[in-house]
């Protein structure tokens, strides 16, 4: 019976499913806005400076291996690389995807770094999740000129040996010479967190500084740079 008292219960309910609907997508997208911070191997994270209430999205929480685990994954020719294939070298392991904005904005610095690099002991690694024949496609497009691994489930596989069980892209891992994870950083790169963070590892890979040195540094280093940043 189609009654009045129905008709405005349907309305409620409508309402009711409108005002939760909405909340679940502002819940996504909040999920998704995720600040960057360095995490010292071996350590969780912290949240972000720049978060500063409780309603700020939390960076994802990992604990990082204290040395860079084996793993292999195809290039873009389609043949399996070994990340050791870089051993005695720093590592600058960039994660990415071609369908995630920040991690486009930061591919001219990584190709800078990697130029600025070329021959010596440092190199830059991207290792893409995503379909082989997108980013062959996006790595002409972008002329990526450092090496790309590919992988699928491989590669998330790889990047929970990292502690980044839900990734979230871009995230980039620092290692020293020693293949020792120095830091990993969460969220889009800029310069003057990468030549704060390689200044620290090349004091490390010169042993004017420890490792626990060098991550306290880091840490320290680059929670003052966001305050600058923020005022």
């Amino acid at each position: 019976m189609n009654t009045p008292g129905l008709r405005l219960l349907g309305a409620a309910l409508v309402a009711l499913l409108g005002i939760w609907a909405g909340l679940k997508a502002y819940s996504v997208r909040r999920a998704h806005e995720v600040h960057a911070v360095a995490v010292p191997a071996g350590m969780a994270s912290a949240p972000s400076p720049s978060d500063s209430s409780a309603s700020e999205a939390a960076a994802p929480h990992p604990i990082v291996p204290a040395r860079l685990p084996d793993f292999s994954l195809n290039d873009l020719t389609g043949k399996s690389i070994s990340i050791s294939a870089w051993s005695g070298k720093s590592l600058v392991i960039n994660f990415w995807a071609t369908w995630c904005a920040p991690c486009r904005r930061e591919i001219p610095l990584l190709k800078t770094i990697a130029a600025e690099w070329a021959g010596r002991d440092l190199e830059v690694v991207g290792i893409a999740v995503d379909h082989r024949d997108k980013v062959k496609d996006f790595a002409g497009q972008f002329k990526i000129d450092y090496p790309v691994l590919i992988g699928d489930q491989d590669a998330l596989d790889i990047a929970a040996k990292f502690g980044m069980a839900a990734p979230a892209f871009p995230f980039t891992v620092f290692t020293d010479r020693r293949g020792q994870v120095v830091a990993l950083f969460v969220g889009e790169l800029h310069r003057p967190q990468v030549d704060f963070i390689l200044s620290e590892v090349q004091d490390l890979n010169q042993d004017r500084i420890q490792l626990p040195e060098a991550r306290r540094a880091i840490a320290e280093g680059l929670q003052a740079l966001a305050e600058k940043h923020a005022g």
